[in-house]
């Protein structure tokens, strides 16, 4: 949580510009006159952007703007989506079995808008024959053609061959779903 503005006998400026409980501003005033305004009203005087010229304070109830504080907090924090790099990994010579139920696992988290890290594990003497790892990588980019980005192109970690994938954004898709439909109309 973050650090509490000052209120009331807090407040180090001698000047500041006032808002009243209402929502209207009262106008710049000296320190004491402004406390003397929110004692009147029975509210604090709060802080609320201490680095303009004069700092602003507004007059209200402290637990409401703590309140409130919190609440944009928690709404910042929902509105923030967490993606996650899911892994997949594959053998360089990969039976077609086991490469579709691999790649109906990408599928799914693609669709849940995860990111995922392609991983072709190389073992012992299939270290000689990395082409078939960048061929299976392009092999998953093709089954994939247009609906992904690549945010990290295929490379070697040790004996691994990774490479990360992303779901193209909604708009994104909708953008090339367009472009497709007035191609297809032209012709």
């Amino acid at each position: 949580m973050r650090r509490l503005p000052p209120i009331n006998q807090q407040i180090r400026a001698r000047e500041l510009r006032v808002i009243g409980p209402d929502g209207k501003q009262i106008g710049v005033l000296k320190l004491n006159e402004a406390l003397a305004e929110a004692q009147k009203s029975g509210l604090d005087l709060i802080e609320t952007a201490p680095k303009a010229n004069p700092p602003v304070a507004r007059i209200m109830d402290f637990g409401k703007f703590k309140y409130e504080q919190e609440k944009r907090e928690r709404e910042q924090k929902r509105k923030t989506k967490t993606t996650d790099v899911k892994e997949v990994r594959f053998s360089p010579f990969i039976a077609e079995g086991d490469y579709n139920t691999r790649i109906e696992r990408v599928k799914e988290f693609l669709a849940e808008g995860h990111k995922v890290r392609i991983v072709v594990v190389f073992k012992g003497r299939q270290m000689g024959s990395k082409s078939f790892g960048y061929e299976l990588c392009s092999k998953v980019l093709a089954t994939f053609e247009g609906k992904v980005t690549v945010d990290m192109e295929p490379k070697f970690l040790g004996r691994h061959l990774a490479m990360v994938i992303s779901p193209l954004s909604v708009a994104k898709q909708r953008e090339l779903e367009r472009k497709d439909t007035h191609a297809e109309g032209k012709n």
